[in-house]
C-alpha cells in the first residue's frame, strides 16, 4: 500500500509534482499529532454507555423473546465483558503499546493477521458503527415529525449524511473542537438515562409493573432457539462496545498496573446496572410489543410517561447520539493514522494538517466509508454486521494471549488472569459466533468476506517489497496531490527517519 519507510521519507523532502516546499519541513511543535486529550476520557465508564443503550434493547427483545431473557442477556452481557476485559489488561501491561488489538494481534501472530483486524475495522467496524449511531440520531430528531409512521427513508440518510459531514469538518478543523463536543455531549447522554431510570423506578413504585411479573417476563412470543440468543448477545455487544478503549492509549495510562483493573472494576458492573435499569424502566410503562413497535424507544417512553415535557427525551437522545458519532470519527481516524504510520495503509492516511494537526487524510477516509455503508443497510442488520467482526476481533486478541503465554512463557507479566478466563470467553465466543453464523449467514458471512479480501491486498500492498518503478512513482504523485489538497504533513517523529538518504532512497528524486 505504500513504497516502503525508506521511500516514506524521500517523499516528504522531495519536491516532485510541485508540492509546496513549505511542507518540507515543520517545527517540531506544529508537527504532532494532538492525541493526549483522549488520556481524559479514559479511565472513566462514559466510555462505554453511549447511544447503543437507545439502539439495542429493540434487538435484544426481538431476538431473545421474552422480557426476562432479554434481561439475562444485558446482564449476562456484561459478564461476558468483563471477563474480556480482565484478558485486555493482561495484554496491556505485558504488550504496552497503544493501538489495542491491532497492536497486540501484529505483536503475536504478525503482520498479516494485524493488517486483517485493521482492514476489518477500517472497512467494516467503525463506518458501520457511525452510520448506525448516525441513522438513530436521524430517527430521533424526525419521529417528532412523524409520531404515526416510521420517517423517510430518504430523509433519515440525508440527515445523517449532514451530521456526519458536518463533525467530519469539526474534526479536520480543531481537536480542541472535537474533544469540547464530547464533554458536552456526555451530559446529555447521561441526562437522558438518568431521567430513564428515575421515572422508571417511581412507575415500578407504584405498581406498574405488570411485564417484569416472573409470570409474564417469561412468555415467549416465539420458541426461543441458542441461534436467536446469539443474535440477542450480538445486539447486546453493541452497547457495551468501548470497554477496550483504555488499551487504545495504554502508552498514555498512568500506572497501568493498577489504573487498568481499577477501571475494570469500576465500570463494568456499573455499566451492567444501568443498561439493566434502564431496560427496566422501559418495560414499566411500555409492553413488549409497544417497544417492538418503537423506531425511537426513548421516545416513545417519553411520550407515555412525561407528558408536556416528552421533547426532553429526543433532545437529549439526539444529543447523545451526535456526541457519540463525534468520538467514533476521533478515535476511528486515529486507527488509520496508527496503521498508515505502521505502513499497513497508505502513508497519505498518516499525515497531519500543517497548522491544526489533525489527520485530516484518515478523516475523509472514514467518513467516505460510512456515507457508503448508510446508504445499504437497515440499523438492526447493521448492528449484527459490525458486533460478529467486533467479537471475532476480540476472540481473535484473546486467543493471541494464550498463545502467546506459550510461547514466551517467561516474560514478565504484571497482571496475570486465571488461565481459566481467556478459556471461558473463548468458549462463550465459539459458541456465539458459530450460532450466529448459521442463523445470519449473509450477514456474518459477508464480514467474513470483507475481513479475507485483506489477504491479497497484505500481500500485493505490503508483503511486497521490490515493486516496480512506477509503481512507486504514481503512489508518490498521489500522495502529493494529497498533500496539496489538505495541506498536510508527516508528524515529526517521522521526520527523524529522513537522515541519512541512502542510495537506493534518490532514484525516486
Amino acid at each position: 500500500l505504500g513504497p516502503g519507510k525508506q521511500h516514506q521519507s524521500s517523499m516528504v523532502i522531495s519536491g516532485h509534482c510541485g508540492c509546496n516546499p513549505d511542507l518540507k519541513q515543520l517545527p517540531q511543535e506544529t508537527t504532532t499529532l494532538d492525541t493526549n486529550v483522549s488520556v481524559c476520557l479514559s479511565c472513566s465508564p462514559g466510555n462505554i454507555i453511549g447511544s447503543g443503550i437507545f439502539i439495542s434493547p429493540k434487538g435484544v427483545l426481538e431476538h431473545a423473546g421474552s422480557v426476562g431473557l432479554s434481561l439475562i442477556v444485558w446482564v449476562c452481557g456484561g459478564g461476558i465483558c468483563a471477563l474480556g476485559s480482565m484478558c485486555y489488561a493482561e495484554l496491556g501491561v505485558t504488550i504496552p503499546k497503544s493501538g489495542g488489538d491491532y497492536s497486540y494481534v501484529t505483536e503475536i501472530f504478525g503482520g498479516l493477521v494485524g493488517f486483517l483486524l485493521l482492514w476489518s475495522a477500517v472497512l467494516i467496524m467503525y463506518p458501520t458503527t457511525l452510520a448506525v449511531i448516525a441513522l438513530t440520531f436521524s430517527n430521533y430528531v424526525l419521529q417528532p415529525a412523524f409520531q404515526n409512521c416510521v420517517p423517510p427513508y430518504l430523509a433519515t440518510r440525508l440527515l445523517s449524511t449532514i451530521c456526519i459531514l458536518f463533525l467530519t469538518w469539526v474534526n479536520c478543523s480543531s481537536v480542541r473542537w472535537a474533544t469540547r463536543i464530547q464533554d458536552v455531549f456526555t451530559v446529555a447522554k447521561l441526562l437522558a438515562l438518568g431521567l430513564i431510570i428515575a421515572v422508571g423506578l417511581v412507575q415500578i413504585c407504584r405498581g406498574h409493573y405488570d411485564a417484569l411479573r416472573p409470570s409474564q417476563a417469561f412468555e415467549f412470543t416465539r420458541d426461543p432457539s441458542v441461534g436467536q440468543i446469539a443474535l440477542a448477545f450480538l445486539q447486546a455487544s453493541f452497547a457495551f462496545s468501548g470497554w477496550n478503549f483504555l488499551n487504545y492509549v495504554t502508552e498514555e495510562v498512568v500506572e497501568p498496573r493498577k489504573n487498568l483493573p481499577r477501571a475494570i472494576y469500576i465500570s463494568i458492573p456499573l455499566v451492567t446496572l444501568v443498561y439493566t435499569l434502564t431496560n427496566i424502566a422501559y418495560f414499566s410503562s411500555m409492553t413488549p410489543e409497544e417497544l417492538l413497535a418503537s423506531n425511537a424507544v426513548a421516545v416513545t417512553f417519553g411520550e407515555k410517561l412525561l407528558g408536556v415535557f416528552s421533547w426532553v427525551m429526543p433532545i437529549s437522545v439526539a444529543l447523545s447520539t451526535f456526541g457519540g458519532i463525534n468520538g467514533y470519527l476521533f478515535t476511528s481516524s486515529r486507527l488509520c493514522f496508527s496503521g498508515a504510520r505502521e505502513g499497513h495503509l497508505p502513508y497519505l492516511l498518516a499525515m497531519i494538517h500543517l497548522k491544526n494537526c489533525t489527520p485530516i487524510p484518515a478523516l475523509l477516509v472514514c467518513c467516505g466509508a460510512t456515507i457508503v455503508i448508510l446508504c445499504i443497510g437497515e440499523t438492526h442488520n447493521l448492528i449484527n454486521y459490525v458486533s460478529f467482526i467486533n467479537f471475532l476481533s476480540y476472540g481473535v486478541t484473546i486467543a493471541g494471549l494464550l498463545y502467546y503465554r506459550w510461547k514466551r512463557p517467561n516474560l514478565l507479566r504484571p497482571i496475570k488472569v486465571h488461565v481459566l478466563v481467556p478459556i471461558s470467553y473463548l468458549v462463550f465466543w465459539a459458541v456465539l459466533l458459530g450460532f450466529s453464523l448459521y442463523s445470519e449467514p449473509v450477514v456474518c458471512g459477508m464480514g467474513i468476506v470483507i475481513m479475507l479480501t485483506g489477504v491479497p491486498v497484505y500481500f500485493v500492498g505490503v508483503h511486497w517489497k521490490n515493486k516496480p518503478r512506477c509503481v512507486y512513482r504514481v503512489v508518490e504523485c498521489v500522495t502529493y496531490v494529497g498533500q496539496k489538497l489538505c495541506f498536510v504533513v508527516f508528524p515529526q517523529e517521522d521526520l527523524s527517519e529522513i537522515t541519512p538518504l541512502t542510495a537506493s532512497d534518490k532514484h525516486i528524486d
